[in-house]
């Protein structure tokens, strides 16, 4: 009996309590837009000068001028340096007396072999005498050949002291200073030139991307390659796809890529390590969500989709492709609102109030919103 009366008196209080009504859940949410993504692919590269020179002198002599300055551009054609020319001078005026004297000589032989003809067609001379006349002119021919080549040659070893700019570049430090005896077998150069416009990156990519890249450069496209730095946060420069190696690395299975970049304000230095952004492909009019919005459980990736009634639903969604914040995703069309936060308190029907929006699906294909919104933060 007293059981019984205590199980009314519970009863009477359930009745006179009211049940409260689940809390709405505050969220941020962000729009499903269309727009075009980018395939990417994203490797470690290398700069790579397409021309670095090491300068070295042709001759031996003493090293007199220094015409440059250490890190200065200089262009094809600049004087460098100057080996002391007076030796050169000298062997070169000397070959050239040796020639204007066999040179007359020459004539001198001419001379005789026109008197010798006229005197062997009145029978005055005997044809050996005449023949070796003949024999005596090429001899001398020959040796103004020689002494020509010796003229030359000396013109040449006069010209190497005066060592000039043999491409465009920047110049490295210098290495060797005036007053030093520098030789043509020396090993260490005198300076180093590197060009830096235009310049390359190297960078390798899985051999599965291969055939994609291939079909892009059979097709006559121009593939952009961009170079950010090591934290990928700052774009350095923009080029394009200038070619790939011939074989497949077997030890790392991986192809070499080489891009051009015309780095007109020198944001790439030779040796430097960027990170290489390959833009392979395109797709056009795909249905673009902030990477924040997408969840996934053990079966598959969902969104939160914001209904009119002001609850969420759970919607399965096929994730694609993936630039930086953005995603390209199947089963949700343009223009929806879903969820961007608080996922740990939604669940399928929860209610919830808008708190703010976000706009992470702008510019899908380019980094620099997103770098924006990042020194925002």
């Amino acid at each position: 009996m007293l059981l019984l009366r205590h199980r009314r008196t519970d009863a009477q209080e359930g009745r006179g309590k009211t049940v409260s009504a689940p809390p709405v859940v505050q969220v941020a949410t962000a729009v499903v837009k269309r727009g075009d993504i980018g395939t990417f692919v994203n490797a470690l590269g290398v700069v790579t000068p397409l021309n670095t020179v090491s300068v070295k002198s042709r001759v031996d002599g003493q090293l007199v001028k220094v015409s440059y300055e250490e890190g200065q551009m200089v262009r094809a054609g600049d004087p460098l340096v100057e080996i002391d020319p007076a030796p050169f001078q000298a062997a070169l005026d000397q070959a050239s007396g040796q020639l204007a004297r066999d040179r007359a000589m020459l004539e001198n032989a001419h001379i005789d072999l026109d008197r010798y003809k006229e005197a062997f067609a009145k029978n005055a001379i005997p044809k050996q005498q005449l023949d070796t006349q003949v024999a005596m002119v090429r001899q001398f021919e020959g040796t103004v050949k020689l002494d020509q080549g010796q003229v030359d040659n000396a013109s040449v070893q006069l010209a190497y002291c005066h060592i000039l700019a043999p491409i465009s570049g920047r110049v490295g430090l210098r290495l060797v200073d005036a007053g030093n005896i520098v030789h043509a077998s020396d090993v260490n150069p005198l300076l180093v030139i590197t060009q830096l416009q235009p310049i390359t990156v190297i960078f390798n990519v899985a051999e599965d991307y291969l055939p994609q890249i291939q079909v892009q450069l059979r097709g006559g496209k121009v593939l952009s390659v961009d170079a950010f730095d090591r934290a990928q946060t700052k774009k350095l420069a923009t080029g394009t796809l200038k070619t790939l190696d011939n074989q497949i690395d077997t030890t790392t299975g991986t192809v070499k890529l080489k891009a051009l970049f015309t780095n007109e304000d020198e944001s790439l230095f030779p040796n430097q390590f960027v990170n290489a952004r390959l833009l392979v492909d395109t797709k056009h009019d795909a249905a673009l969500v902030p990477n924040m919005a997408i969840q996934r459980n053990a079966e598959s990736a969902f969104v939160y989709v914001l209904k009119p009634d002001q609850t969420v639903a759970v919607q399965t969604i096929t994730v694609g492709t993936t630039d930086g914040t953005v995603s390209a995703v199947e089963g949700v069309a343009p223009g929806t609102t879903v969820a961007a936060d608080n996922f740990n308190r939604l669940i399928d029907g929860a209610k919830v109030g808008v708190r703010s929006q976000t706009n992470e699906t702008n510019s899908a294909t380019s980094p620099e919103p997103r770098q924006r919104r990042k020194s925002q933060q």
